[in-house]
């Protein structure tokens, strides 16, 4: 059949799918000039699929050793924030993704200390569950009494498998001088930030 031959509604006078293609939903495609068919999880996907922010909602804090963020967590749920997505799950400061992928992981960390010495905030990963690493941390210096600072670190991870592939969140100072890691259930002052960037 020659393309004179075919109608010009030859696709738009049949029915409508009326939802996303299945995996296995074929197209044509004509590949330099031959007819193929293609499958439809070749071409899907394209934008970002999930977002996800959640905060420490009262302040910590901070001791003279890493020690896990494990408790005053929450989802962002105030000031128009809406989850894109199935969204992070946590339990005892660990992590678990909704999906395989590469994920944006940001932390920002607010802290206020009361005389100079240096704190710290960690992103640490597991491939398998179990050992951890410090996959990006950042330092921050407290310059005086009542003094304030920012710690961003922030990390790119190839989750290859939900069940093993986790994150959880680090703080630690020096010195045995009082810092606390800011937390409010009101506003995000200390918040961990979570972005599907694309298939694994």
């Amino acid at each position: 059949i020659s393309n004179a031959k075919l109608a010009q509604d030859i696709i738009s006078a049949d029915t409508a799918l009326g939802a996303t293609p299945a995996d296995t939903d074929e197209f044509l495609v004509s590949d330099a000039g031959t007819l193929k068919r293609m499958d439809y999880s070749y071409i899907k996907g394209g934008g970002i699929t999930e977002a996800d922010t959640w905060r420490l909602t009262a302040n910590l804090s901070m001791a003279t050793s890493s020690t896990v963020i494990s408790a005053n967590l929450e989802r962002v749920d105030t000031d128009g924030f809406s989850l894109l997505g199935t969204g992070m799950s946590e339990s005892s400061g660990i992590f678990t993704f909704p999906s395989t992928g590469y994920w944006l992981i940001k932390a920002i960390g607010f802290a206020i200390g009361d005389v100079t010495q240096y704190t710290g905030l960690q992103i640490q990963t597991t491939p398998d569950n179990s050992s951890y690493g410090v996959a990006a941390q950042t330092f921050c210096a407290i310059s005086a009494d009542s003094a304030d600072s920012v710690m961003c670190p922030e990390f790119i991870l190839d989750v290859t498998d939900t069940s093993n592939v986790k994150v959880k969140f680090s703080q630690y100072k020096a010195g045995g001088n009082t810092v606390n890691l800011q937390g409010d259930t009101g506003r995000n002052d200390t918040w961990f930030t979570f972005i599907r960037l694309g298939d694994t």
